[in-house]
Order: structure tokens, then sequence, then C-alpha cells
């Protein structure tokens, strides 16, 4: 068994799966970073997947530019890209298996509903109460006024599983995650979803993001389990935090992809310095990702790591 838990059978894929809604920032970076180490440490492949389900806020030319932005940073893919808004098949063909089984039902809350009848977990997401879960036939026909959002029922199960940076992390379904959406109310399928079905799919079986999709873990390895699908091996990394433990997002102008271009001058000069915040190397230095390769492992990284949950961002 390899670090990414995959066999000799195997041979480990990673995955980029950028969302077209602006531009790359020293975040995405650096969890792109880490993924392609750690597929390539292994003599893995990368995926490029163009996550564009929110079909309003994803843009071509972003698309495009992304494509660009890793081809210049040096992180290159070895299949795709593959986008999502290709996959509503695939999609729907994984919802009829879910319903088959008996698990799915129409959900009429509102955004606000939701906020007031669910209860906060962990201080990340919020915990559905199961409102329309049992619904009776005149509650229905009074709710049937609005379109619905469909959710999968849970049941009182443990998820627990072996978070290659994190360590061991586990939910009670019922308890800390709650029913969970798999379709939106305009028709779009959810993440959780889109994301099971692709990942197997694509043969992905290394996914390395931020930490704050650890939570969201146990929900896609639910549904692989209802579907049939392997579970990919888990590797949580740290967020780049802005000041006030904020992690870093498209509005940070100074973690902009152009203006660390413009500060540091060049790609490998980019790649260098994140390399530098994020513990891969002693000291800062212009560098590919294919220089940082030779000394990389997953293990010491991790061992590396002052903190599990964050890294301050420094431009």
């Amino acid at each position: 068994m390899t670090e990414s838990g995959a066999t000799e059978a195997a041979p480990v894929v990673g995955r980029f799966a950028p969302s077209p809604t602006g531009r790359m920032h020293a975040g995405n970076i650096y969890a792109a970073l880490i993924a392609w180490l750690v597929a390539k440490s292994q003599g893995g492949r990368m995926v490029l997947r163009i996550e564009d389900l929110d079909r309003e806020r994803s843009k071509a030319a972003y698309i495009d530019q992304i494509q660009r932005d890793f081809e210049a940073l040096g992180l290159f893919w070895d299949e795709g890209p593959c986008f999502q808004h290709d996959r509503d098949e695939a999609y729907a063909e994984a919802f009829a298996r879910l319903e088959t089984q008996g698990l799915l039902y129409p959900c009429f809350c509102t955004r606000a509903d939701l906020h007031a009848a669910s209860a906060p977990h962990r201080g990340e997401k919020l915990v559905y109460a199961g409102t329309c879960r049992h619904l009776s036939e005149v509650e229905a026909r009074r709710a049937a006024g609005r379109t619905p959002g469909w959710r999968v029922a849970v049941d009182g199960r443990t998820i627990a599983f072996e978070d290659l940076v994190q360590g061991t992390y586990s939910q009670k379904l019922d308890r800390d995650c709650g029913d969970f959406l798999i379709r939106r109310s305009d028709g779009a399928f959810a993440y959780q979803l889109a994301v099971v079905v692709d990942d197997a799919a694509q043969g992905v079986n290394s996914v390395v993001r931020g930490v704050d999709l650890l939570c969201s873990t146990p929900q896609q390895r639910y549904l692989q389990d209802l579907l049939g699908l392997p579970h990919p091996a888990y590797a949580h990394v740290p967020l780049l935090v802005a000041e006030q433990n904020r992690r870093l997002s498209k509005r940070d102008r100074d973690a902009a992809l152009d203006e660390l271009l413009a500060r540091f001058g060049s790609p490998r000069a980019v790649i260098g310095h994140i390399a530098a915040v994020a513990g891969l190397v002693p000291e800062e230095a212009p560098a590919t990702p294919e220089e940082l390769l030779k000394d990389f492992s997953l293990e010491r990284f991790r061992d590396g790591l002052p903190d599990l949950v964050q890294i301050p961002w420094r431009s």
C-alpha cells in the first residue's frame, strides 16, 4: 500500500478540480501543487476536471485562463479537461439508482427555513433537521407550489476514515451530517453527488484538497457505499489564511495570480514563494513543481506542519 492508499494494481490518479468563477489565487495554487506532488511522487497521473456545476457563475474566459495558468506554473495534467456540464446524464443515472433504493425525498425548505430549523455542527455547516423527510399528504400539497430540491436520507451509521494529513475522522451521519441535498431546486445536481460520480468515472483514487472540505467527506463516502463505488484516499491540507483566520479567496487581490506574477516576476518565483510559505522548502527560491518533486514526500510535509488547520499567508 502506498501513501495514497492505492495498491500496485491501481496506479495513483489525482485531480485538479477548479471552479471557473474567477482567476486563481495562492490558495488554489497551493492545493493544486500539493495534489500534483502527491500523485507524481508515486508515479501517478493527474486529471483536470472543470467543476462548472454553477452554470451562472462559471465563465468560459476563466476556463481558458485556468488552463493557461496551470501550464505556466508547470502544473501539467495527463487527462482532460473534463467538464461537469457534460455529465448530467451520468449524474441522473446515479440519482435514479438512489431513488430505486427509496432513499430520496423532495425538500421544499427555503434557505431561511434551513437556517431556522438546522443546528450548527463544528462551526462549519448546518445539520438538516429532516423537516421534509416525513411530510404528511396535506403538507406536501401545501408545499407543492414550490419546486423542491432532493435530499438523500441518512441513517445512524458512523462513517470513519483515516485522512492522510488530518488523521482519523468520523461522523455519525444522523447527528453530525443529516439528510443532505443531491439535487437543487433549480434542477442542478449538487456537488456531493457530482464529485462522487466523477471521481469514480475518471479513476481518481487520490483526493487532495483543503481541510474545509473534510466535513463533506463522510457524505461522499456514504454515497460511494450506496452506489457501489470505490473510496479514494483523502488528504485534507491546511488552508492558507489571510488576517483574522480568513481563508484566501478570489477577493484577496494580493494573493491573486496576476498580482503574484507582477510582484515576484515569474511563475517559478511564484511557485517558490508558495512552497516556502507552505513549508515545502526551508528557504524561498524560484522553483518548478518538477524541481520540488525530488525532495517531496507527503509524510514529511505532514510531519512538518505546525498547524493542521491553517497556514498564515504572506505576500
